[in-house]
């Protein structure tokens, strides 16, 4: 029992080291990574001790499995030690390993997508027809604006594009700061109902817990709303005019023409819009499709720039462009996904399930507390949580069960409500304190906003619309 409870302290360590990043220092991704690889250290070396408390769902089914059989077969003299020691090693770990590969190959192959937009210029096209200075107009249409393109590209990536479009339309410091921490809201709320607009919804698309077509007809509505309701209410407190700043023409130096801007922002965003189309057409995983369309835009940049030479071809293609890419993002994930897949196979994520079954015992409540605990740590260790803790039920398993069971496991099936409100509510509920999303720390991060600032001004408006758009949805559900 002792390693079983090591295990959540490593954890609760790991994800204060993560939390306390800029006063310790120390790049959470490196925290990251060591609280995982420590998790199954200890695992390893205890498993004998922590598979013996029976709290583990994956030892149980193994050992019912042909697996089992299998490795029984071929060890026939193999005790629990070696039982254990290949459970943890041959099975566990490769079967974690598959599929957080499956979520960072997609993540590096998008964020490599929209570096290469970006670095043309794609999104120039976009920001250059935003006229208007009256600040409701404004902040209506940036955050609409915002709305679809963390849907169609995602939340991380929308909010860094319109913060530097921020800086060439408002040149008041405090400003600015309101009108970034309103996109980080709308970049959220439209990064939930899209199954590429958020790392959740892309964990529950490729883990199959949802669909693609699903998730965004489920919670576009009670994503709008999230956006809208707080929109409305300062749509009456807002007044005046934002003040430009000063025109400064070397932001318009050009290294290319106008066509290859709008042809790659076009082929960069067909791209990703394409994955869902390719998962459906070829039943593959959405990173083939992804890789795919990384690798017409690499072919397409290489035949674009061939006459091109030195720093200049570098800087606009794929081999410059990935020495951009956030890769210690992509070690946070691969670490912190890590970490907690260690304890989906251990066994404490299944006594986490039991006790907020106990304590809750309403999926809706439950979710709910999940989204706002997102606000204070980050939301993708509590999805991958929550997906380790609730198993996707199948409609074969469904009907086994008796009448009484069925209405509840109903739940849980691909495209159950648990499923579709866990993204709405990981995805809306970072929104309420500035570094309970990526997007915000993104925000917080270029812009300098202060924590209490935004506590102060824009947290009870992030609420307002959580709980707006969760109402919609469970109106939706209910009665539709």
């Amino acid at each position: 029992m002792e390693l079983f409870i090591t295990m959540v302290v490593v954890f609760i360590l790991g994800y204060t080291a993560i939390a306390l990043e800029h006063p310790l220092k120390i790049d959470k991704a490196a925290s990251a990574l060591l609280t995982g690889v420590v998790l199954w250290v200890i695992f390893v070396f205890g498993g004998e001790h922590i598979l013996n408390l029976e709290f583990s769902p994956s030892w149980e089914h193994w050992l019912h499995s042909t697996n089992f059989q299998d490795f029984m077969t071929k060890n026939p003299d193999a005790g629990f030690h070696e039982q254990v020691i290949y459970f943890i090693t041959h099975h566990e770990l490769y079967h974690h390993l598959a599929e957080i590969s499956r979520i960072l190959f997609f993540l590096l192959g998008a964020m490599t997508i929209v570096e290469i937009v970006d670095q043309h210029q794609g999104f120039k096209v976009i920001t250059d027809k935003i006229k208007t200075t009256n600040k409701v107009k404004l902040l209506w249409i940036l955050s609409i604006l915002t709305f679809f393109m963390s849907a169609a590209l995602d939340n991380l990536t929308t909010t860094i594009v319109m913060i530097a479009l921020l800086r060439k339309l408002i040149s008041d410091k405090k400003t600015r700061w309101f009108f970034a921490s309103m996109i980080v809201l709308a970049a959220n709320a439209g990064g939930a109902w899209s199954p590429i607009g958020d790392v959740t919804t892309i964990m529950l698309w490729i883990g199959g817990q949802v669909t693609a077509v699903n998730i965004i007809t489920q919670l576009i509505v009670p994503s709008m709303f999230t956006t809208i309701v707080p929109l409305v209410v300062l749509s009456f407190i807002m007044k005046g005019d934002v003040k430009r700043p000063d025109y400064d023409p070397l932001e318009d130096s050009d290294f290319t023409t106008p066509g290859q801007r709008v042809f790659i922002l076009i082929l960069g965003v067909s791209s990703l819009l394409f994955v869902p189309v390719f998962k459906t057409v070829t039943h593959l995983d959405p990173y083939m499709g992804m890789l795919f369309g990384l690798g017409v835009m690499w072919v397409t940049t290489e035949v674009m720039h061939k006459k091109k030479k030195g720093a200049d071809k570098r800087q606009l293609t794929v081999v410059g462009i990935l020495t951009r890419v956030d890769v210690p993002t992509v070690l946070f994930f691969l670490g912190i996904l890590t970490a907690v897949s260690s304890l989906a196979s251990a066994g404490q994520l299944q006594l986490l399930a039991g006790w907020l079954d106990e304590k809750l015992g309403n999926i809706y409540a439950i979710n709910l507390a999940i989204g706002i605990l997102s606000a204070i740590v980050d939301n993708v260790p509590l999805v991958a949580g929550a997906m380790g803790m609730y198993p996707t039920v199948s409609p074969e398993f469904l009907e086994t069960l008796p009448a009484a069971n069925q209405a509840y496991q109903a739940l849980f099936i691909q495209d159950g409500p648990f499923w579709e409100f866990l993204a709405y509510c990981a995805g809306t509920g970072g929104s309420i304190l500035i570094i309970g999303s990526a997007a915000g720390v993104a925000a917080m991060g270029m812009e300098k906003i202060d924590f209490i600032w935004y506590m102060k001004r824009i947290s009870l408006l992030a609420l307002l619309g959580y709980f707006a758009g969760a109402l919609v949805y469970y109106l939706q559900i209910t009665y539709l």
